[in-house]
């Protein structure tokens, strides 16, 4: 007598106790296989190599020497550091800021930076975002507004010792910052340019320091209107700012307010001057473009080397759009943090510079390349602001005559129109 006939059922029921016990082992095949590349990490990570890397090589690979990043790294470890657990061991602080510096030095995607790291682009997804806030909680400090009135005039001052522009207290600029759709955010972030993005607003020293910045507005606003989203501009107008009053020019009877410099993207009023527009204007208003953009030219040399420093800005940043102001005020306080720390960080052929005794003009290596940060689209102003244009025409004629330089005549033949 032969076994029992099974019934359709039955096979049925074993069909899927196989495929089940299949199922199984192919899971436990492919964790054993992501637990054995994890183990690897220590040996083969791009951690082995900074042990070997000469002064000049650890710039280049994480774009700050060893004495900075050893003193960067105490400061973010009790924000970022991790505890074991049973099953493995945590991803050390030192792993963490390596990993994440190389992110904004080269702008890499986690897909391609598993390979040199061994960390998954999953756990990348995470430790990249919390590391810079760490960074930028740690070095917030180094982005400074003057907050007395003692203090603006000493920033005042070097504009007026460095770029011959007396009053002024910060050149301000704004730029789009490339993201990847939201997703479900339609045409919330979408700008003039047709791409995403965010918009970053920066009002600079004269020493190509941030002393403000502002992120995260969606690149939908109009460009004229991002300024007046910032608490910068409310304390503005509302005198909060403690900008020192009014007084006299160098050498003059003539009163002035303090200043902060900016291009055609803003709007025009006593505290913010921009250049006349640039058809059909006479010598006089020609200087006075030329001196404001010798001033302006620190901002828009600061967001050149940022980007040239931080490759993450030449691609589409993506990322949760909640993480995006994560890694912009990052790479901003590190610009500042590196700018006090090394003396290289900005090197003569990253800025604009001018020969005078030659009267000729050099652009910015950063100025070579496609650029990686998008200007603000020009303001079109409807009202006239008669007291703006009035604070303009003071400093037009003292340009003119009791401020003027000996260079500035030749010197407005060779700026190109760009850089005014």
């Amino acid at each position: 007598m032969g076994p029992p006939k099974l019934t359709k059922f039955q096979k049925a029921g074993i069909a899927l106790t196989v495929a089940s016990l299949c199922v199984s082992r192919e899971r436990r095949k492919k964790r054993y296989w992501v637990r054995k590349w994890l183990l690897l990490r220590k040996k083969i990570s791009h951690m082995s190599i900074m042990y070997y890397l000469e002064p000049e090589d650890f710039s280049n690979f994480l774009r700050m020497g060893s004495d900075s990043f050893e003193e960067l790294l105490r400061m973010v470890t009790p924000l970022i550091k991790k505890q074991d657990t049973v099953m493995r061991e945590s991803i050390t602080p030192k792993e963490r800021l390596v990993v994440t510096l190389r992110v904004l030095a080269t702008g890499q995607t986690y897909e391609d930076l598993k390979f040199s790291s061994i960390i998954s682009p999953q756990i990348l997804s995470k430790i990249i975002p919390e590391t810079c806030w760490a960074i930028y909680r740690c070095l917030r400090h180094y982005i400074k507004m003057p907050a007395t009135e003692n203090e603006w005039r000493n920033t005042a001052e070097e504009f007026e010792k460095k770029w011959h522009f007396p009053h002024c207290v910060g050149a301000i600029d704004g730029k789009h910052i490339a993201i990847e759709k939201p997703s479900g955010s339609g045409s919330k972030f979408h700008n003039y340019k047709k791409f995403f993005s965010v918009v970053l607003l920066g009002v600079v020293n004269a020493n190509y320091e941030f002393i403000y910045v502002n992120t995260g507005t969606n690149g939908s606003v109009s460009d004229g209107g991002v300024l007046k989203t910032t608490n910068l501009y409310t304390k503005l107008m509302s005198g909060e700012l403690n900008l020192p009053p009014p007084s006299n020019l160098p050498g003059t009877t003539t009163s002035a307010p303090y200043v902060f410099v900016g291009d055609s993207a803003f709007a025009i009023n006593r505290n913010i001057m921009k250049p006349y527009p640039f058809k059909g204007i006479n010598h006089d208003q020609r200087i006075f473009n030329y001196r404001l953009s010798r001033a302006r030219r620190v901002v828009e040399n600061a967001f050149g080397i940022l980007a040239a420093r931080f490759r993450i800005f030449r691609r589409n940043i993506s990322v949760d759009v909640e993480n995006v102001d994560a890694i912009v005020l990052a790479c901003c306080s590190l610009h500042n943090y590196l700018r006090k720390k090394r003396s290289r960080y900005v090197h003569n052929k990253f800025i604009d510079r001018e020969s005078i005794s030659k009267t000729l003009f050099s652009r910015g290596a950063w100025r070579q390349e496609t650029p990686a940060l998008v200007s603000l689209e020009k303001c079109n102003e409807r009202q006239r602001n008669v007291e703006g244009n009035n604070v303009r025409n003071t400093f037009a004629h003292f340009f003119n005559h009791e401020g003027s330089v000996s260079f500035q005549n030749e010197m407005i033949n060779v700026i190109p129109l760009d850089t005014n």
